[in-house]
């Protein structure tokens, strides 16, 4: 989603923008959904694997690097755009054999491996995060926010309700952990007699079920495989209780919405706990490690809110505080220079905004 809110403003520049994926990744679905092109390459992961998956991802890394570099190649690529994870590995080896610059958009605190192995070597490394900036030369990173959806800037903020309106999400395919707790809950909200509503994004393996056995719990709400427009059920939402990816907590400070973050476990380099920490100091979300998270867990953090608004309030106004509405733009500043400037590096101020409507005639 990032990657898509920056080709949506460089298309807006007048700039043609590619993506390089794999048919197992989202972008499979969401790119051409989205209108852009994209070609294909072959190649996995290597780090929480088995042996089997690294040896094979390991064969597979450089026939999909000279894939890569004759994509690139044919196409006169002026610069690569990187999120980072398995699937950048190839391009941007690529790309630095070409000579060609390379910007990184590292949202997590901690960067993942593919960022971190080529942190020393990019043009500019873009952070979600300040923690994030230990990770790169002086001088060579700055924090610019995630580029996230307009419309989650754009929301209203929420009008006092006497129900708490929750809104829980493990992601588009659910998660069994946030699912469980849910369902252990619903005894201990209902004999509180809580004012609470909720709005539960499960999955589609858990929807059926879950939704049949809410539907007789006594409580208010709904249960969804998959939300399609979550800007409005952020809209809906007082507090949001789900994972902490770089892109979720992105959209809750751009929502400036209160939550409860449970970082997935199993997350590389457990960066997941590491933005939701982040998230915490910033006084923006409590944190519930995923071993921790039940039905008497989430029972308790949801009463804490029914009961004290104010603390909602101040959460909402320090998640809002977050939020970096010029990601994109800045995103796009800075790939406009290092395909004009190569070789230059390009300062975190005034100097990045100068000389930018010469039109670069592919970016990437």
């Amino acid at each position: 989603m990032p990657l898509l809110a920056v080709a949506r403003e460089l298309a807006r520049r007048g700039h043609q923008v590619l993506f390089i994926g794999t048919h197992q990744g989202l972008e499979a679905r969401l790119v051409p959904e989205a209108g852009f092109s994209i070609e294909w390459i072959e190649i996995g992961g290597m780090q929480r694997v088995g042996w089997r998956r690294a040896l094979r991802t390991a064969l597979q890394l450089p026939p999909s690097i000279a894939r890569c570099w004759r994509i690139l190649q044919r196409k006169g690529a002026r610069v690569v755009f990187s999120l980072g994870g398995y699937v950048a590995g190839p391009v941007v080896s690529a790309a630095m054999l070409r000579g060609i610059p390379v910007v990184l958009m590292e949202p997590n605190a901690i960067p993942g491996l593919v960022n971190r192995a080529g942190a020393r070597m990019v043009y500019r490394a873009l952070l979600g995060l300040p923690d994030a900036a230990a990770f790169f030369p002086p001088g060579r990173s700055e924090v610019t926010g995630v580029p996230v959806r307009d419309e989650f800037f754009a929301l209203p903020p929420k009008a006092p309700a006497p129900e708490l309106a929750v809104l829980i999400t493990g992601g588009s395919r659910g998660s069994r952990t946030l699912n469980r707790a849910f369902r252990e809950s619903w005894p201990l909200f209902r004999a509180a007699g809580a004012p609470v509503r909720f709005l539960h994004q499960s999955g589609e393996d858990e929807a059926q079920p879950l939704s049949r056995d809410f539907s007789s719990s006594g409580l208010q709400g709904e249960v969804r495989a998959f939300i399609s427009d979550m800007p409005a059920a952020f809209a809906a939402s007082d507090l949001v209780v789900g994972r902490s990816g770089a892109g979720a907590v992105a959209e809750l400070a751009a929502a400036g919405k209160a939550s409860l973050l449970v970082p997935f476990p199993f997350a590389a380099d457990n960066h997941q706990q590491k933005n939701a920490e982040a998230m915490v100091r910033a006084g923006a979300a409590r944190m519930a490690l995923d071993a921790e998270m039940n039905g008497q867990r989430l029972f308790q953090e949801v009463m804490s809110f029914v009961n004290d608004r104010a603390l909602l309030q101040r959460m909402n106004l320090a998640a809002g505080a977050l939020a970096r509405p010029g990601a994109a733009r800045r995103a796009a500043e800075v790939l406009e220079l290092a395909a004009q400037n190569p070789r230059k590096q390009v300062d975190s101020g005034a100097e990045s905004r100068k000389n930018t409507n010469n039109i670069v005639q592919k970016c990437f």
